[in-house]
């Protein structure tokens, strides 16, 4: 499975962005996908993560109410919509795929994206 991440930009606090994470392989479909962001000089973080049906999902309690997570698996895509950005979002965001299993850690993940970059201006 290979995994582009896309849809990173500059927005104002306050502002949304939408992250796309296109997957190529029959199998995307049969795994969870996550994303994670990692900021200038700070640990990789878990972000959300959804199920390969889609049905269940999880956050970061600093994102909860304002970042969704959604798939489509017809498209092979699944989505990160962000709404009420702040400046402490700011990180480049890398979506992963993986087996069933535990959905907060990175080593739960298989495949990687190369990240896209999110800049938050307060």
């Amino acid at each position: 499975v290979q995994l582009q991440a896309s849809g990173g930009g500059l927005v104002q606090a306050g502002g949304s962005l939408r992250l796309s994470c296109a997957a190529s392989g029959r199998t995307f479909s049969s795994y969870k996908v996550g994303w994670f962001r990692q900021a200038p000089g700070k640990q990789r973080e878990f972000v959300t993560a959804i199920t390969s049906s889609g049905t269940g999902r999880f956050y970061a309690d600093s994102v909860k109410g304002r970042f969704t997570i959604s798939r489509d698996n017809g498209k092979n895509t699944v989505y990160l919509q962000m709404n009420s950005l702040k400046f402490e979002d700011t990180a480049i965001y890398y979506c992963a795929a993986g087996p069933a299993g535990s959905y907060s850690s990175g080593t739960a993940y298989n495949y990687w994206g190369q990240g896209t970059q999110v800049t938050v201006s307060s």
